[in-house]
């Protein structure tokens, strides 16, 4: 199995047709154009996929650097979310993805929930995305604000303090805007629930 994860993640670049550039060091850079890269698991399920107009690969530091990057991540044969970057890079052999400027997570799950932010980390084996820099989640419901939140496995963002958030009417106009600390938003059970420190629940709202 692990040579065809290998050679499906190859094939891609040779169909494509990349252009090398030699440097010092023994250093090769892969320009390539419209790449479409799928990831596999070890067991054959498509885990996500990657493709962008323009990337390049670096042979020394055994990472893709992609601009205009959309990806789709994939859970039971399905897209669970797609997300869109100016830039991106894939490294530590296939398992960490990083996205900058303007993010934007789409969720298929749930009728126009997005998700926006600055930079985007992924540590694709624990399966949690970390967020920072002008975070800012909105549906149909509500419109939550912050500097950081990590979005975990569960389908749960949790908001780091200070949050600001806006509850919206059934004519989509904000009913109220207030601050808060740490907020917690179940996108599955469209619930959104804040915690002090401590941890204790101080109010749970269900749209």
């Amino acid at each position: 199995m692990n040579k065809i994860y290998r050679l499906i993640f190859i094939l891609p670049i040779v169909i494509l047709g990349c252009t090398s550039n030699v440097n010092k060091e023994n250093k090769i850079t892969k320009r390539i154009n419209s790449l479409d890269l799928n990831i596999f698991s070890k067991t054959g399920d498509k885990k996500y996929s990657i493709t962008s107009p323009y990337s390049i690969y670096d042979n020394l530091e055994d990472k893709f650097h992609f601009k205009k990057t959309t990806i789709n991540i994939f859970y039971g044969g399905s897209t669970k979310y797609i997300i869109n970057s100016d830039e991106s890079t894939l490294s530590d052999n296939n398992k960490l993805v990083e996205l900058k400027g303007n993010v934007e997570l789409k969720t298929i799950s749930q009728d126009k929930d997005y998700l926006y932010a600055d930079n985007f980390i992924w540590n694709i084996d624990e399966t949690i995305y970390f967020l920072t820099g002008n975070i800012r989640f909105e549906n149909k419901n509500v419109i939550l604000t912050s500097g950081k939140a990590k979005l975990g496995a569960d389908n749960i963002i949790e908001f780091f303090n200070p949050v600001k958030y806006i509850i919206k009417g059934d004519d989509n106009k904000n009913l109220y805007e207030t601050n808060s600390e740490n907020a917690y938003y179940d996108i599955n059970k469209e619930s959104l629930s804040f915690k002090a420190k401590d941890k204790r629940v101080r109010s749970k709202i269900y749209f």
